[in-house]
């Protein structure tokens, strides 16, 4: 039986049609994309200090404001600021002319004094040998007793009188109590100053403390030997120290108990009156942390990507967490992630929510 020629055509047709069809499917259906490799990291505890942050100021143990004792024109300024000086060195020089003329005459009383003094020893001692001899009566003995004590008291009143003067050229001359750092020199060659003329300073940089004021609704958690970091701007950490002062006062004006720590560091890093962070560590709790490169933010929210088993391979599986302080180079997680969890630390800003991952430790 012969086929027609037009369903012989058509069944052709059709049979071609339907392995395009065939061939086409075949050439569409994607391949599985290859698993991205990365790097994690098993989440621990670590032992994460749990602080409270407030601004504490430096100061110096040993710190002198230098003011004249007495008034005066500036003769002399023998050091500028920023000098290291030693223990009584000459700082600056009041005109001393008015008081060393006073001594100049206070010297002249008392040689005039000694004077009158050594005549009435010699007439004392004249006036008893008459008296036993029996040329003179027993009244002009007494009087020249009586004169030679009158003329030693004054001798010796005039004498201390005299010391006095001349301590006082002392100050006149104002110097170094200890050895430091000259601090600002306000004033100027020729000035007259006064008691309450602030001359300049010397701080000693090598006793330094870390006055911080807490606040009083935490006094009770104050106690001796509590740790303190203190902190750059950026949370750098430059000295781990410890409270070993803690104020019975509340102070009226800031409402905070003041504690006292030492500082060790070079003196490069601090100067007094200088203002830094200080962290007091309350406790220390085994807390999950994670590197800083491991956490993504999204619209302010912090995640991380966590490698997650699924099937026989792994998946890049998006956590959100709860961040606290950075530690190091590591936040502390409140929430979001338990010990065992594998966070991914390379290539997150490649990965999205379930991107297949070959995790490597």
């Amino acid at each position: 039986m012969k086929i027609p020629a037009v369903l012989a055509r058509s069944g052709l047709a059709l049979f071609a049609l339907l392995a395009a069809s065939g061939c086409s499917d075949t050439q569409a259906k994607p391949s599985a994309p290859p698993a991205m490799s990365v790097k994690t990291q098993t989440i621990s505890l670590e032992p994460v200090p749990r602080a409270d942050e407030y601004v504490a100021t430096i100061k110096s143990r040993r710190s002198a404001s230098i003011q004249p004792q007495v008034d005066g024109s500036l003769t002399r300024i023998l050091v500028k600021s920023g000098d290291h000086v030693h223990a009584g060195q000459v700082l600056m020089t009041i005109d001393p002319l008015k008081q060393q003329a006073t001594v100049d005459e206070q010297r002249s009383t008392e040689a005039q004094k000694k004077a009158t003094y050594d005549y009435n020893k010699v007439e004392l001692e004249r006036q008893r040998l008459l008296f036993q001899a029996g040329v003179t009566s027993k009244q002009s003995y007494d009087q020249a007793v009586q004169a030679f004590a009158n003329s030693e008291a004054d001798w010796e009143a005039s004498t201390a009188a005299k010391v006095t003067q001349q301590r006082q050229l002392a100050y006149y001359n104002l110097t170094a109590p200890f050895a430091g750092v000259v601090g600002d020199i306000p004033v100027h060659l020729g000035d007259y100053v006064s008691s309450q003329t602030l001359l300049t300073t010397v701080d000693e940089n090598q006793e330094l403390e870390a006055y911080v004021y807490v606040p009083t609704e935490r006094a009770g958690d104050i106690r001796m030997d509590l740790p303190v970091q203190i902190v750059t701007s950026s949370g750098e950490l430059i000295e781990s120290t410890r409270i070993y002062f803690v104020s019975q006062q509340v102070d009226n004006a800031l409402q905070g108990v003041l504690v006292k720590a030492p500082i060790h560091t070079s003196l490069d890093r601090f100067r007094n009156e200088q203002l830094v962070k200080a962290r007091v560590v309350w406790s220390t709790a085994p807390t999950p942390t994670v590197p800083v490169l491991a956490v993504t933010r999204i619209g302010g929210q912090p995640f991380v990507y966590v490698a997650t088993q699924e099937g026989n391979g792994h998946v890049a599986k998006q956590r959100a967490v709860t961040l606290g302080d950075t530690i190091g180079n590591s936040y502390a997680v409140t929430s979001g992630l338990v010990p065992g969890d594998r966070v991914i630390v390379s290539g997150t800003q490649f990965l999205n929510d379930g991107t297949p991952i070959q995790p490597s430790s």
